[in-house]
């Protein structure tokens, strides 16, 4: 994978990149939006750019593939670059625009580093680029073709349900009349919105419903702003905007959160807190659909039970499994230990504690990154294996940031 000489280069150059990083990234976007103001208002994300999480998950992913690289100079992170190939493929990320970041990001290297960037450590940090970047191109490219292609489909509004204060499902049909093309339940699309400035901005949704039905579904959270950060616009103008007989913009699934192999006698465990719960509800759809027959722990976090979004499908799909055990945590009104369904309410944060989970148990984590972490270091400790427990991150990924 990275040539020696290149090796030997990145990894000494690796701490001074990476205490550095996070003004590069910021030097980056901006010269990309100077010199292309059309990104910004039609692909990225406004409010991440606005918040910085954008550039902190950038930063976080280039430290954590070289840091991986000079590690592992033989082999590639597949898991990390699989999760942003599916991000960029439901955005519909083409090939020649790697060259165009390519171009800015270097420039705001030099710009940073000045003197300290020689040819040889341009000529090594190029190499990291390009393997990381035809990495994603390929993996893009294959996911594409999958598809029949990365074409923008019209959806139409069939149905929309109030589940609760903040939170409305959206229920989808082809408006050509056409098949929907399948996916996996933990899933998202990409839904491409104008809004009144005329930006067309993007967001990706988890689709809260099993596979197999002609309708999509997706569950939006309005995302309302607090101190200095915006309020959601695409979440805000789906809530504020959009009905019956409305139509939308909307990509191919993509997503590789998706319960592993068919073995209807595996234990599972199924965590999410929040909106996290869209994709896990999906999954508790399909495994009720197809008679998964092993033990299933369903757990989540809220704030209340009425926060809870689509608890009703949460508790009937687990109710439909053979081996379901749920516990429900809330931090507030948290009135019943259990109810008639066999389901457990306990007040305050999600805690394992007492709760055995079966040798061999794959989990599937969605939710706040603390929250994921929480659960992460828990499930370890009680002997699941770190290369089974799966995880959705809604937005830019910075458990990379944070990892790295």
């Amino acid at each position: 994978m990275l040539s020696e000489q290149s090796v030997a280069t990145v990894r000494a150059t690796l701490p001074v990149v990476g205490a550095a990083i996070g003004e590069i990234t910021e030097r980056f976007y901006a010269g990309l939006f100077a010199a292309r103001p059309e990104l910004l208002r039609d692909l990225f994300n406004r409010g991440n750019q606005a918040a910085g999480t954008q550039r902190q998950a950038l930063a976080g992913s280039i430290a954590a593939f070289a840091t991986y690289l000079v590690d592992h100079p033989d082999d590639r992170p597949d898991a990390m670059l699989a999760r942003i190939a599916h991000k960029h493929a439901s955005l519909g990320v083409t090939a020649e625009q790697y060259a165009l970041v390519h171009e800015h990001l270097f420039a705001a290297i030099a710009d940073v580093l000045g003197e300290a960037v020689t040819p040889e450590v341009a000529a090594a940090w190029d190499e990291v680029y390009w393997l990381m970047a035809n990495a994603l191109i390929a993996i893009e490219k294959r996911l594409y073709e999958e598809r029949g292609g990365s074409e923008w489909q019209e959806w139409e509004v069939v149905a929309r349900v109030e589940e609760t204060a903040d939170v409305a499902t959206f229920r989808l049909r082809p408006a050509d009349g056409g098949p929907a093309v399948d996916f996996r339940a933990g899933q998202y699309v990409s839904v491409q919105v104008e809004l009144p400035d005329g930006a067309r901005q993007i967001r990706q949704y988890s689709l809260s419903a099993a596979p197999g039905s002609p309708l999509r579904q997706i569950s939006v959270k309005r995302v309302r702003g607090g101190g200095t950060a915006p309020d959601g616009e695409v979440s805000n103008h789906l809530h504020a905007r959009v009905r019956v007989g409305d139509r939308l913009r909307v990509s191919a699934p993509y997503g590789d959160l998706v319960l592993a192999g068919n073995d209807t006698a595996a234990p599972l465990f199924l965590a999410s807190a929040g909106i996290g719960v869209t994709p896990i509800v999906a999954m508790l759809g399909q495994l009720a659909d197809t008679g998964h027959q092993g033990p299933v722990i369903v757990v989540h976090g809220d704030r209340s039970p009425a926060e809870h979004a689509l608890h009703a499908d949460h508790e009937a799909y687990a109710g439909k499994l053979p081996d379901a055990a749920v516990h429900f945590w809330y931090e507030e009104d948290a009135h019943r230990d259990e109810d008639g369904a066999g389901v457990s309410h306990r007040t305050g944060r999600v805690d394992l504690t007492g709760i055995a989970v079966p040798q061999g148990t794959h989990a599937y984590l969605c939710g706040p990154l603390p929250f994921m972490r929480a659960v992460r270091a828990q499930l370890i400790g009680k002997g699941v294996a770190p290369a089974d427990i799966h995880y959705e991150v809604f937005g830019p990924d910075l458990w990379l940031a944070r990892e790295s």
